[in-house]
């Protein structure tokens, strides 16, 4: 079987590298292709939040993981499968986000939160609705913990 995605719009970011720790210093837009209409995001501004799906595009096919290693390459943590893990050598090279709407301009989608970077071709947009967030108890283990310590914030 054979999937195909187009791309709706890309990120328009202050980063163009990549880069691990400190995204929510970074401003980031949405730039949804001109062949939607503006109509598009009618109404995203009435949600706090979206899940923004992407494509990392940067991402050497050569590099991908398909078994077990250690998150960032840190022996401290255990070697884990790619699947339980959010690392970008994913096999389908997608990545996804719970970012902050601030506001909407048009065809331009104003986030904070997004860990993507300048030019990374965006899949779809959803809004994040409170019945779809976890329910019931929440667990991960330590080292998920230690790993997103800086991720937000610079170290």
């Amino acid at each position: 079987m054979t999937i195909i995605l187009e791309p709706i719009g890309k990120v328009e970011a202050s980063r163009s590298e990549i880069r691990d720790d400190g995204w929510d210093e970074e401003s980031a837009c949405v730039v949804l292709d001109a062949r939607y209409p503006a109509q598009a995001l009618q109404g995203l501004d009435a949600f706090s939040h979206v899940e923004l799906i992407f494509h990392f595009d940067r991402v050497d096919p050569g590099k991908i993981e398909t078994g077990a290693r250690h998150p960032r390459n840190n022996p401290a943590w255990p070697a884990v499968g790619i699947f339980a893990q959010r690392g970008k050598n994913r096999p389908n090279r997608i990545g996804s986000t719970i970012c902050r709407v601030l506001s909407i301009d048009g065809l331009r989608l104003h986030v904070a939160g997004l860990d993507a970077i300048d030019g990374t071709p965006v899949l779809d947009i959803k809004p994040v609705m409170q019945e779809f967030l976890p329910r019931g108890a929440f667990r991960q283990p330590e080292w998920a913990g230690e790993l997103m310590r800086d991720y937000w914030q610079r170290p």
